[in-house]
């Protein structure tokens, strides 16, 4: 089960995050596990491996918006990293960046269990 214990031990800052909730603890955690579950990242992936740096910018812009409303700061700071090198289309290996943000969202999935 997903707490905000587990989540500030996986690095996010919880207390920043509540207060964009609120204080609602069950609306924080309810959109983490949802953030978390997005499609994107599988979409991420892909435009990743087909080098679609316009589709792999507007999804990991996307993404960074969302983990970083949630202050899901260790993943989110991944994403940032792929944002810009979309951003200004840098002539990179762009699926290992990818497959670490996904580990690391795979790592953050694994704390609702």
């Amino acid at each position: 089960m997903l707490t905000v214990e587990k989540l500030r031990a996986f690095g996010a800052n919880v207390e920043e995050g509540l207060q964009r909730c609120v204080g609602n603890e069950t609306l924080y955690l309810a959109l983490v596990k949802k953030a978390i579950r997005d499609p994107a990242y599988d979409q991420l992936r892909e435009a990743a491996e087909k080098k679609d740096l316009d589709r792999g910018f507007e999804i990991a812009h996307a993404l960074k918006g969302v983990t970083a409303n949630l202050s899901l700061t260790p993943l989110c700071d991944l994403i940032s990293g792929i944002t810009e090198l979309f951003r200004h289309k840098t002539d990179a290996d762009y699926v290992p960046i990818a497959a670490a943000i996904i580990a690391k969202r795979d790592e953050l999935t694994a704390l609702d269990n």
